[in-house]
């Protein structure tokens, strides 16, 4: 009968992953996404709406404009892309709002549907508005990537492959069970989710890279940022394969890598960059 149950919950993963992979525009790539923006935007706007009041929000300041200015650039640089790909309507349903909390913490994000947050902290090491198109084309691609539907549909299989070990495991002693467990949570951690979160963060840079070029910020600024970020840090990170994000040289270097396609995507628009 495990055997069986096994089998139907292989075949529930599978069928999962056909029918719920579509491709999206700037990556190129099928995504998994289990839910639709339909059902995740609403609540991705009432926990953005949530923090908002329970934070201190700065407005009417110069930098909380320029949070909003090089926001709003980047979201028409997505427009213009989009557009000029044949996918004018990819963007429905996203409601843009940027808004820049009083945190010390050198942090910004971006919810599912275009909900932003830069946080005080991050905008000494922006330093001037190509840092910050830098940090804000990352953020915006994240939505634009459907990256937060695709991390709730890993965790729910995530769940599901928990539940196979329960079931695979049944007949053996409580500790062999929690064993079995403890190997399935470390290996589905470190072996798919971690490395999942660091394409996204790939995928989000290679995006935003285009996105600020196309808007009029030249690219070679993320490789100043970034570094300015490493310094930031003093080092205190985990190693690469433990961590949500790519170590700052592979990042960096990646950046390097993906700098001549920015230009030769923003030159498309007019935009061009010795």
């Amino acid at each position: 009968m495990k055997k069986y149950l096994l089998i139907l919950g292989s075949t529930v993963c599978i069928l999962g992953l056909i029918y719920s992979c579509a491709q999206n525009p700037f990556t190129g790539k099928k995504s998994l996404n289990f839910v639709s923006n339909s059902e995740l935007f609403p609540s991705s706007f009432q926990q953005y709406d949530a923090f908002l009041k329970e934070n201190k929000v700065i407005t009417g300041t110069q930098d909380a404009q320029r949070v909003e200015n090089v926001g709003i650039k980047i979201k028409s640089a997505a427009e213009r892309w989009l557009k000029a790909n044949g996918y004018s309507d990819y963007l429905n349903g996203y409601q843009w709002e940027y808004k820049l909390v009083e945190n010390k913490e050198v942090n910004a994000w971006c919810m599912p549907g275009g909900k932003i947050v830069v946080y005080f902290g991050i905008l000494p090491v922006t330093q001037d508005d190509s840092g910050l198109a830098t940090v804000l084309g990352h953020e915006v691609s994240h939505a634009l990537a459907n990256h937060g539907a695709q991390r709730m549909s890993a965790s729910e299989l995530q769940q599901l492959g928990a539940v196979g070990v329960a079931v695979a495991t049944g007949g053996k002693s409580a500790e062999q069970q929690q064993m079995w467990q403890q190997y399935y949570g470390i290996g589905s951690e470190v072996g798919v989710m971690l490395p999942f979160s660091r394409s996204f963060e790939n995928e989000a840079d290679k995006i935003g890279l285009t996105l600020m070029a196309i808007a009029g910020y030249n690219p070679e600024s993320a490789i100043t940022f970034w570094q300015r970020m490493a310094a930031n840090s003093g080092g205190n990170k985990p190693p690469e394969f433990l961590s949500t994000h790519p170590a700052d040289a592979t990042r960096i270097a990646n950046l390097k890598k993906l700098i001549p396609e920015a230009k030769a995507e923003a030159a498309k628009f007019g935009v061009v960059y010795k």
